[in-house]
């Protein structure tokens, strides 16, 4: 079977590219570097000819209210148009646990946009929804660093290691189209100060993590349960204390 993985060069691409290709299927792990540009459409009609279903793990190099509506919504559109005309019969995307709940971003609003132009396509499709990854716990610390100290909003969090987020792909991708979304997260969940206080011991950073109802999260405000979900989630298998010393030993 043919498989486009668009964004088939990242952190979750190359994972599930990986995956699919030891399960024997002809795999086109498409990026810009090799050819495949959703944002242009250069090279889409010769990636998805002959190919049965299409996996988009492309994301929005900005996070900035504009750039992220044009590249999801003219990204998409080029991949939907393609897709129908190629009959492709399954469309796998993935996206973010409550994104419906964090509409005051403007990056979360275009990855509405690209869900509803997914739903909307009539082209078989599933969505996933994951959680923050694992390997995103640096970033952030780093972007809730607060003079010698860590400050984070008061919330849960329940993230999935990268590994687990690729066998869930490539799963869903190979079982029938569901035409819904579904939810996949951790298996642990946590108080986001207490799981980044894990973190930065484990990593050797003594700075302190402190809980605050007023920190934002990359600029937006959240609820307890905004990161989580609480849908009968997919559980990955990895914990942190098993992802953290995989990570060890990989550096």
């Amino acid at each position: 079977m043919k498989i486009v993985v668009n964004g088939g060069t990242g952190l979750i691409g190359s994972k599930t590219v990986e995956r699919l290709r030891r399960a024997g299927h002809e795999v086109v792990a498409g990026s810009p570097q090799t050819g495949l540009n959703s944002l242009t459409g250069e090279g889409l009609d010769k990636a998805l000819s002959g190919a049965q279903i299409l996996i988009d793990l492309s994301n929005s190099p900005s996070f900035e209210d504009e750039p992220a509506l044009e590249f999801f919504r003219t990204s998409t559109g080029n991949l939907i148009a393609s897709a129908k005309a190629h009959g492709i019969g399954h469309y796998v995307a993935l996206s973010v646990v409550g994104t419906e709940r964090l509409q005051d971003s403007g990056y979360f609003r275009a990855k509405l946009v690209q869900e509803t132009m997914i739903r909307e396509s009539d082209i078989p499709y599933t969505i996933i929804h994951s959680t923050q990854f694992l390997e995103f716990l640096g970033a952030i610390a780093k972007s809730a660093s607060a003079d010698d100290k860590v400050v984070v909003p008061a919330t849960l969090i329940q993230p999935i290691a990268s590994d687990d987020v690729a066998d869930i792909m490539a799963d869903v991708a190979l079982a029938p189209p569901r035409n819904a979304m579904i939810e996949i997260s951790g298996p642990e969940r946590f108080r986001m100060s207490d799981l980044l206080a894990k973190y930065l011991t484990a990593t050797g950073d003594k700075r302190p993590v402190e809980a605050s109802p007023e920190a934002r999260y990359f600029g937006v405000k959240l609820g307890e349960s905004s990161l989580v979900s609480d849908n009968d989630p997919h559980l990955g298998k990895i914990s942190f204390e098993q992802w953290f010393a995989s990570r060890a030993v990989a550096a």
